[in-house]
């Protein structure tokens, strides 16, 4: 933990703050979306003026109201450097001047928890971000981005040739509303998760089995979604404690948002994965925007974190072959779940606090009666606000005492090579559960200082672009119903 904090404090320079005195508090959303919200909790009348007038307009009242009692009681700098205003920042509806531009020092953003929420800008992002699509706008390539094109019209031919019926889903929204696809999709020919949890496409396709388990017994697969989370600190800080590593499903547009909390997941060891840029139904888009949604998150993490995911999990389980395929083709492997806490759930479809305990309870009482005897169960969790973080730091100790290893999906599945980087490893489960659970390797992150620690390589757009070409030539040209030509086609365009 001294060392990933060690590296952390080298990105702060880069990091500016632009509101101050950002808040923790209990049941709070991850502000970096409003998409995110829209899809898991009943949306408030904050979130509906930041749809009206803009990302963090919440923030102007919330920052405002705890910046002055974290003055009153004396724990916030309110000198003019640190308790500025800006007059300009404040959105209709809310009095000149509500904005606190930065109350809080540099070092808190990674370290305060009263103000790790404090928006900031990070310059290595602000000198690539004209070459990514809108941040939680559904992706789809960028203008003039022509190596994403030219690998793009590979890939979507390769799709067509191989499943040239697999059709788009819904009615063109992504927000899981599927219009006559309800009434006219009747039989699974495309191994829609949604409509029958499918996870297993037909043999003929070539493609892989989605992970839905682990293959050690009595093992939780341990992984949280929808991060990073700007408040995740606290859930970082347990794991750091326990000694405990997990996978992180991280949306890309979330990363662009708070990269230094991504960097902090991938220098405390965590295994990173995509969970696409947006947040949407991955069925309801075009080939070309679900190739965006996976390739432009995959690269964020890269340029930002060092490191080229191999896996990724898709929103609300939503994948078909169509989706299997383009994955595939980008290199990564498709990872669902077996068990689903609900905690994102809690606040819609009565849902409840108690419902999730008690979801909780079931797969630690089955971790104990013999249920899983033979393999292990991946389970859906969330660092998706305060409440599902400390929902799960509450139940640890219960589920520690249910199962005999709680592990994160790669050292599960004995997945040494995370991601593309070669020089990163992961410890094997035969490792990992002797006490070895550090992962090898230095990265440089996309910073003016390399910071040390468990993870990958030096970043880039030439580096990340190139790994994502090449890689998806050789996954490509690896699946059955591809042929020689399209492996050449591949190559030339390299």
């Amino acid at each position: 933990m001294i060392a990933a904090a060690a590296a952390l404090s080298l990105l702060l320079p880069l990091a500016s703050a632009h509101m101050g005195c950002g808040g923790h508090e209990i049941g709070r959303r991850n502000h970096g979306g409003s998409r995110v919200l829209e899809h898991r909790q009943v949306a408030n009348s904050v979130v509906a003026r930041e749809r009206e007038y803009g990302r963090g307009w919440g923030d102007d009242i919330l920052g405002n109201m705890l910046e002055t009692d974290l003055r009153d009681s004396g724990r916030c700098n309110a000198s003019p450097e640190r308790a500025c205003r800006n007059p300009n920042a404040a959105p209709p509806g809310v009095a000149a001047g509500a904005r606190a531009v930065s109350c809080a020092s540099p070092t808190g953003l990674v370290h305060d928890p009263t103000s790790e929420c404090t928006y900031y800008t990070y310059s290595p992002w602000d000198a690539i971000k004209s070459s990514y699509p809108t941040i939680w706008a559904a992706a789809d390539i960028v203008a003039n981005d022509t190596e994403a094109t030219a690998l793009f019209a590979t890939i979507n031919a390769s799709l067509n040739a191989a499943l040239p019926d697999v059709a788009v889903k819904g009615n063109g929204d992504h927000t899981g509303n599927w219009g006559t696809t309800d009434t006219t999709y009747t039989t699974d020919t495309d191994c829609w998760w949604t409509y029958a949890k499918c996870t297993t496409p037909a043999s003929s396709t070539g493609l892989a089995a989605d992970i839905t388990t682990v293959p050690e017994p009595e093992t939780w697969g341990l992984g949280f979604d929808d991060g990073p989370n700007c408040s995740h600190n606290a859930l970082y800080n347990f794991l750091s404690e326990q000694d405990q590593k997990a996978t992180m499903f991280f949306i890309g547009s979330n990363v662009v948002d708070w990269p230094v909390q991504a960097i902090r997941a991938k220098d405390d060891g965590h295994e990173i994965c995509v969970h696409t840029w947006s947040h949407e139904y991955m069925t309801s888009f075009s080939n070309q925007q679900a190739f965006a949604e996976l390739y432009y998150t995959r690269k964020a993490i890269k340029e930002l974190l060092g490191v080229t995911p191999k896996c990724w999990r898709p929103p609300f389980g939503d994948v078909d072959n169509r989706i299997r395929f383009i994955a595939a083709a980008l290199n990564m492997t498709t990872i669902v779940w077996s068990e689903d806490t609900d905690d994102w759930k809690v606040g819609t479809d009565n849902v409840t606090s108690a419902d999730v305990s008690a979801n909780y309870a079931d797969f630690c009482a089955a971790g104990k009666n013999g249920t899983y005897s033979t393999f292990g169960p991946v389970v859906l969790n969330h660092e998706l606000n305060n409440y599902t973080m400390q929902e799960f730091i509450d139940v640890y100790p219960t589920i520690k005492a249910s199962f005999k290893y709680i592990v994160p999906i790669a050292t599960a599945l004995n997945t040494t090579y995370p991601y593309e980087e070669t020089n990163v490893t992961y410890p094997t489960f035969a490792q990992y559960i002797g006490g070895t659970t550090e992962t090898n390797g230095t990265t440089a992150s996309n910073s003016s200082s390399s910071s040390t620690s468990n993870s990958s390589t030096a970043s880039g757009a030439a580096a990340a672009a190139s790994t994502s070409a090449k890689s998806a030539a050789s996954q490509v040209a690896a699946l059955p119903v591809m042929g020689m030509f399209v492996a050449g086609l591949v190559a030339t365009l390299l």
